[in-house]
């Protein structure tokens, strides 16, 4: 079995939110607690509520593009996805395709099953730059397996 997702993947998931929501959730309800004059040019009142949409929308942000993230490791049958609390096996035979999606900084790849699993029917990790290629070129017949199922790397 060998991991295929970045190592980043646990910082991104866990480390990012947390220090998010922490430190800008406490700036905001301190904000409404503290009585004070005019904050950046703005009415105290007006800047704690952007402070507070500020804070929301990073909020769902991160619950959209970061949190839904997953650990991926394969073998030569299986991909194993671990959300860090819960692990499941899916044999390869179980997907439908897989999408690459290549970013400026970074890529993203989407498993897609055929019917939805424990974690949904889509499943999105960030690939290892080193470790998902060399995956894919030590195990040809798990590629050739893949390839028939509507590769879209």
């Amino acid at each position: 079995m060998q991991n295929v997702s970045s190592s980043v993947t646990v910082i991104l998931k866990f480390a990012l939110p947390t220090c998010w929501i922490v430190f800008f959730g406490a700036m905001t309800i301190a904000l409404w607690f503290v009585d004070s004059g005019p904050v950046a040019g703005m009415e105290a009142n007006i800047f704690r509520i952007v402070m507070a949409i500020f804070f929301l929308l990073g909020v769902m942000i991160l619950y959209w593009a970061v949190m839904g993230i997953k650990r991926v490791e394969m073998d030569d049958h299986f991909f194993y996805v671990t959300n860090y609390f819960k692990n499941i096996r899916y044999p390869f035979h179980h997907i439908e395709k897989i999408i690459e999606k290549d970013y400026f900084f970074f890529r993203t790849v989407h498993i897609i099953l055929k019917q939805p699993g424990q974690f949904g029917k889509k499943i999105t990790f960030i690939p290892g730059r080193i470790n998902f290629d060399q995956f894919l070129a030590e195990h040809p017949d798990v590629v050739a397996q893949l390839e028939n199922k509507e590769l879209d790397v």
